[in-house]
């Protein structure tokens, strides 16, 4: 297939949707977790789960970068802002994520912080070199496909020779958070027992599909690296589907038009040249993973804002009526929380998931499936 209509043909979905009812063991679950919340957002706006076999489970996992990132980093940068009067630069996404006291960077800049939504990090580095009375940090989130331009950005900032420029860096590791979801599952009376992983596709056309070798030759786990079209979705689905009825445990990559076995060597070179793997992390909903993030390298100590600013590390508890972190552990969907498409929606939201585009919450109510949640309840 060339264009992406052909991707999304109704007729072929049909027949791999059939495909899969024919091959699905009524008689066994298949519990699949999707780590790539582009993925989630591909079975909610698709309507591709009215369309799965009962005996096959989609289950939801930490995909979203700005649902994981816990509210004491919020705080932090927010404290930046206030408190450290620095122009403080981030992504859209990150920008409304709730934090203590019904906080948000958003709502910072009611308060006095100078606060600046931008596209690029290259953005922040422009600012800086316009600014040059005033500090300017980029609140760096993402997974590995956002990390190498980060790496960008602080290179261009020391060739440029900026003294006001820094990043507060707070990129994670997809495979670390696999790997913590299935070595901590045994201690979760909640968490489903998985047969299989979605592997998650911006971050693979970075890192590539070996580092996923380690789950199928380790934990005897299939893992197939799929595309974000639903007919990307549906085949891979069946290739696991396929793999757990052989017996088979192996990385397979459906997303072969845009992901290799080792990725962007040159992606890959950037972000070691800059960042080194912090001993421990705390992600939102999993706790604190090690080896899970990363952190500005000692040569580039200069751009980095937690020593320049002397950062102290802030941990705040989740707000309690939240399911948010149930929802990235895989243990709820987000019918499961009283406060899903009440109190808490794209509006106005609670917790992280219902903010971004990426997030699980906002992903069922933006596609309606909050409306058959609504026709459940009300039955």
């Amino acid at each position: 297939m060339k264009y992406v209509d052909e991707y999304r043909s109704g007729e072929t979905a049909k027949g791999i949707a059939a495909r899969i009812r024919e091959e699905a063991d009524p008689k066994r679950e298949y519990r699949f977790m999707e780590f790539c919340g582009g993925h989630t957002h591909v079975l909610s706006r698709w309507g591709l789960g009215d369309i799965l076999p009962e005996s096959i489970r989609m289950i939801h996992g930490p995909g979203c970068p700005v649902c994981v990132m816990p509210i004491g980093r919020i705080d932090m940068a927010m404290n930046l802002a206030l408190n450290e009067h620095v122009i403080l630069c981030t992504y859209a996404d990150a920008m409304r994520v709730p934090a203590s006291k019904g906080r948000s960077l958003f709502k910072c800049r009611a308060e006095g912080g100078d606060v600046r939504m931008i596209y690029s990090p290259m953005d922040a580095v422009k600012i800086a070199r316009e600014n040059p009375d005033r500090q300017v940090v980029f609140f760096a989130i993402g997974f590995e496909t956002t990390t190498p331009p980060t790496a960008a950005a602080i290179l261009a900032a020391k060739r440029l020779g900026l003294k006001n420029f820094s990043v507060f860096c707070c990129h994670v590791l997809t495979p670390a958070a696999m790997e913590h979801i299935l070595l901590t599952a045994p201690d979760r009376p909640d968490a489903p027992k998985l047969n299989g992983l979605v592997g998650p596709a911006h971050v693979s056309t970075v890192i590539g599909w070996k580092p996923y070798e380690h789950f199928a030759r380790d934990w005897k786990i299939p893992v197939v690296v799929c595309g974000f079209e639903p007919l990307d979705m549906l085949y891979s689905i069946l290739m696991l589907v396929r793999q757990v009825n052989d017996g088979r445990s192996e990385v397979e990559n459906e997303f072969i038009r845009a992901v290799t076995e080792n990725g962007s060597r040159k992606a890959v070179e950037l972000m070691a040249q800059v960042f080194e793997p912090r001993e421990s992390f705390e992600w939102r909903g999993l706790g604190t993973v090690p080896k899970s993030a990363l952190r500005i390298r000692p040569e580039y100590a200069e751009f980095d804002a937690e020593k320049r600013f002397s950062m102290p590390e802030i941990r705040v508890a989740d707000n309690k009526a939240c399911e948010c972190g149930a929802i990235l552990r895989g243990e709820k969907e987000p019918k499961d929380c009283r406060l899903f498409g009440t109190v808490c929606t794209p509006a106005h939201p609670i917790g992280a998931c219902m903010v971004s585009s990426e997030g699980a919450c906002a992903a069922y109510y933006s596609y309606g499936r909050h409306s058959t949640i609504e026709i459940q309840k009300n039955a």
